[in-house]
């Protein structure tokens, strides 16, 4: 797993391209602010893995970028532009729901983008070396 963690004024998308068919048709976007954008890609290898052993992995790096960031805000998008390995759509959708799920169990702020969509993005990001950390998990 590739995960780009970008901290955001201001996020906003909106849905340009549908590239999965099963997907439900998205036409409104959306405006986040104060948050972190995870931009993550699973890889085939992650599926190798459990499930619950892969969301545990990114929810902890999350909620550390979080912290050292001052929000409880976190956006997961899909960004299959990481590495030259992907996974499933199916495997990489039920990382997101779990690990979306268990960061509000631990009481933050979650959304998820589009899954399955190209995005017109607006991304707001202050210029200081922790507002933008990548990582291989």
């Amino acid at each position: 797993m590739k995960v780009l963690v970008i901290y955001a004024d201001r996020f906003a998308y909106e849905p340009a391209i549908k590239n999965l068919e099963e997907v439900e048709t998205i036409e409104k976007g959306a405006a986040h602010e104060n948050c972190i954008v995870a931009f993550i890609q699973m890889e085939e290898g992650d599926e190798e893995k459990t499930v619950a052993s892969r969301e545990k992995k990114l929810v902890n790096h999350l909620k550390w970028t979080a912290r050292k960031n001052d929000t409880q805000y976190i956006v997961l998008h899909s960004f299959a532009h990481l590495s030259e390995s992907k996974a499933s759509p199916e495997f990489t959708k039920a990382i997101f729901d779990a690990a979306e799920k268990r960061l509000q169990n631990a009481e933050y702020k979650t959304a998820q983008t589009p899954f399955g969509y190209f995005l017109d993005l607006d991304i707001k990001a202050p210029g200081h070396s922790l507002a933008r950390i990548w990582a291989t998990l």
